[in-house]
């Protein structure tokens, strides 16, 4: 196991390339379980979440390519048979996106209870009953989904809450069904919109993605493509807070900065001077303090919760006191006791975190508990007077790729070593 050494005070500045996103890759991955040919997935971050996916598809029989330009071709033709099994989706809770393209493909799925990280209560009720209401029969035992069905049909699916992988899983699911199935109260992610549109460059008829309505309309198959995943919204917000608390510069390029019309808005309140383009986002600190912001986050378009650890790291050193409310997850402050550790001056209170910015905070060994939290513990690093030591950095490559290759071309001080 490794760990990250980062020798703090270094203010950064440079430019990097943004990856695929993360929260993209791995649903249309799943949803290449619904092509009849061959599919290419592009713009594929290096990630262990992608390649615990890879090997989950492979463990069914699935033929999985990968070339150097980071690219993946799924040829399903070759399935041998539709298990998910428990030492793989214990370990990434998107495994669960598997279950609606194998059911509507294949008529059958065993598909594990999901793990991943411990953030919260994510039960995975409202895929099984979305899909019972399209006519599968699903038994729940031994830790494991048992589904079976002759074919979905559509139905009308009214989502007791906003979930995003439920709101993929689901319209996976209708693509293939008999007839027409309206999701309400779906997800709006712009990762829900991706996953849509390569769906429907492999033929599927799906109208309303992007909204809390989306409608389709069932095909009787789906052909193979080829398609280029967005960027990630979250690393890219993640490396603008790192210029940001360090009071630096940054350029991003391949990203999309619509995408995070919220975080650029709180970086905005926090002094950061940004400029933009199609591909491109600038930020400025001209090597001021940051401004303590306040935070709530919320399903998208509102502010996202994959930031929350995030903007905590920046309070830490911010100038003022400001509060974060995490409204999505209920245990998602781990990270809190760890940074305290360095000397962060928070206030727990139900969903509600209090920071008041301190002059400064001092390096300590730090443990990662997921993988936002790991993003956090590692911002607070780059600030911190003398050497942190980030310990469970597994975390952190579940979602970053070469997280510190990228920081050390921005100039930071960090470094993998064996734990």
């Amino acid at each position: 196991m490794n760990k990250l050494m980062i020798q703090g005070g270094t203010r950064l500045d440079g430019e990097i390339r943004i990856s695929g996103a993360k929260n993209a890759v791995l649903p249309i991955l799943a949803g290449t379980l619904l092509a009849d040919g061959p599919a290419i997935v592009e713009n594929v971050p290096h990630l262990h979440d992608v390649t615990t996916t890879v090997e989950l598809l492979g463990c069914m029989g699935v033929q999985v390519i990968i070339d150097e330009k980071l690219s993946i071709e799924v040829d399903v033709s070759t399935i041998e048979n539709y298990v998910a099994p428990y030492h793989l989706v214990k370990t990434m809770r998107s495994s669960i996106l598997v279950l609606g393209p194998l059911l509507a493909r294949f008529g059958q799925a065993e598909v594990s209870l999901p793990g991943g990280c411990a953030i919260g209560s994510r039960p995975v009720n409202l895929h099984i009953k979305g899909l019972q209401d399209m006519g599968a029969d699903i038994e729940v035992k031994n830790g494991y989904i048992h589904a079976r069905c002759k074919r979905l049909r559509g139905a009308r699916l009214v989502l007791d809450m906003v979930t995003v992988t439920g709101t993929e899983n689901l319209m996976m699911a209708a693509t293939l069904a008999d007839g027409v199935t309206i999701i309400e109260n779906a997800a709006r992610e712009p990762e829900v919109v991706d996953l849509a549109n390569f769906l429907i460059a492999m033929g599927a008829k799906i109208i309303g993605a992007g909204s809390d309505t989306i409608t389709i309309e069932g095909v009787e198959k789906l052909r193979g493509t080829r398609y280029r995943v967005l960027p990630d919204r979250i690393e890219t917000g993640t490396y603008l807070l790192a210029a940001a608390i360090t009071g630096g510069r940054v350029k991003l390029k391949d990203t999309t900065p619509s995408l995070l019309d919220s975080v650029l808005d709180k970086l905005r309140d926090a002094g950061a001077h940004l400029q933009t383009g199609p591909d491109w986002i600038e930020l400025d600190m001209k090597g001021c303090r940051p401004k303590s912001v306040n935070v709530r986050t919320a399903p998208y378009p509102a502010f996202p919760t994959d930031m929350q650890a995030q903007f905590a790291a920046l309070n830490t050193i911010a100038d003022g006191t400001a509060t974060i409310i995490e409204t999505v997850f209920e245990n998602r402050f781990m990270h809190v006791q760890e940074l305290q550790r360095m000397g962060a001056d928070i206030e727990v209170e139900g969903n509600t975190a209090i920071i008041r910015g301190t002059d400064k905070l001092t390096a300590a060994p730090v443990m990662a508990t997921d993988l936002r939290a790991s993003a956090s513990l590692i911002l607070a690093g780059l600030v911190a007077e003398g050497e942190t030591e980030v310990q469970r950095i597994y975390h952190i490559d579940r979602g970053y790729e070469i997280i510190e290759e990228k920081l050390s071309l921005l100039g930071a001080n960090i470094r993998r070593i064996p734990a």
